[in-house]
């Protein structure tokens, strides 16, 4: 009984331990709330509800504008995956402005995928391209830059036991046994990620 016990302690021990993840949010971009607001759909439906309400988005940087003090990049907002990293490939959810105070060199962040924290502050309306559109605006408190690189992913190993055979010759049976090293002749993908 005490030995059950002890086991089934240890393997619950065990599975929160393996689930509590890998993945955690960057400090710069956590927040003060538990929950920032990440849905920008719901927000864009109704902006006045969710003012002042902490927000954390991300995306692609479309344009950065310095101001006195100031800088105000526009993003095309993408949905964010547990670490509040956008989405490689995902569309755009819709765009917003994000008030970052001071300077902010525009050859650093054009083009870069970025999160960003903070109050939302209100909307503005804006254009993109020649439509109109109104943009949720962020005061950003804190900010991450995403970097761009590339890894290599091996293809699957191939069966470990396989048939060779049957052989030539007298006695040159065929026989079960370990494939040459696991080796697999495969194509190897070559996928992009986003880290810190």
């Amino acid at each position: 009984m005490r030995t059950t016990k002890f086991w089934q302690f240890s393997g619950l021990l065990f599975i929160s331990l393996l689930l509590s993840g890998c993945i955690s949010v960057p400090n710069s971009i956590k927040g003060n709330s538990a929950t920032p607001q990440q849905d920008l759909v719901r927000v864009l439906s109704a902006p006045q509800l969710f003012m002042g309400q902490e927000s954390r988005f991300g995306g692609k940087v479309i344009k950065v504008v310095n101001s006195n003090g100031k800088t105000r990049l526009e993003i095309a907002a993408m949905p964010l995956d547990e670490g509040a990293t956008p989405i490689l490939g995902a569309p755009s959810i819709g765009r917003i402005y994000a008030d970052v105070k001071g300077f902010i060199d525009p050859v650093d962040f054009n083009d870069q995928m970025v999160t960003v924290v903070g109050p939302i502050s209100g909307v503005e309306k804006g254009k993109i391209g020649e439509a109109q559109y109104s943009f949720v605006v962020i005061s950003v408190t804190g900010y991450q830059r995403w970097h761009r690189s590339q890894q290599i992913i091996s293809p699957a190993p191939i069966d470990p036991w396989i048939w060779y055979g049957p052989g030539y010759g007298h006695h040159r049976g065929g026989y079960w046994g370990p494939a040459p090293w696991g080796y697999n002749p495969g194509p190897a993908r070559v996928q992009t990620i986003l880290t810190e």
